[in-house]
């Protein structure tokens, strides 16, 4: 009977392991410098995932909405975005949140809320309401618990059209 019991409390503590999370990465996700919190998993190198992951621009003033893009090579289940700016570093903006969406306003980050497979998420993101500047957006993608890629960084469009390039 000891055994059971040991059994079963093993076995409730695996699966919440495993499905750890499954709507968002927690707002503590701001901290550990964008990477889950997975035991015994490691990231994959960014530059090996299938992931297209894209902002609209790089340059922002007040009232801007720049657009993120994540599609997939394959349906993942969740990311974690996060926006900062290009000279300092620090988190910027928001992004908006909505049904599918958590927005954490406080470290300028979203992510999913749903663990239903996804081939394309657009994320909205609004600049601060002073200042201008550039911004970069960088997070992870996960495919599933032991397969995700960090440090990702969205690609942007070089300047033009009359767009400053700063730094």
């Amino acid at each position: 009977m000891h055994v059971a019991g040991a059994l079963a409390l093993l076995v409730a503590v695996v699966a919440s392991v495993c499905e750890a999370f499954p709507e968002g990465a927690p707002i503590e996700a701001c901290i550990y410098g964008n990477k889950p919190n997975h035991y015994g998993t490691k990231p994959k190198p960014p530059q090996d995932s299938k992931v297209k992951f894209f902002a609209s621009d790089s340059y922002y003033e007040p009232g801007s909405i720049i657009y993120v893009h994540i599609q997939g090579g394959n349906p993942f289940k969740g990311f974690f975005v996060q926006a900062r700016d290009a000279k300092t570093k620090e988190w910027i903006g928001s992004f908006q949140g909505n049904a599918d969406l958590e927005s954490y306003p406080e470290c300028a980050a979203v992510t999913h809320k749903s663990r239903r497979p996804k081939s394309e998420v657009v994320l909205a993101w609004q600049a601060p309401a002073h200042g201008r500047g550039e911004v970069f957006f960088t997070g992870t993608v996960l495919e599933n618990y032991a397969n995700y890629w960090s440090d990702m960084v969205a690609h942007v469009p070089k300047p033009g059209r009359g767009r400053p390039h700063l730094g």
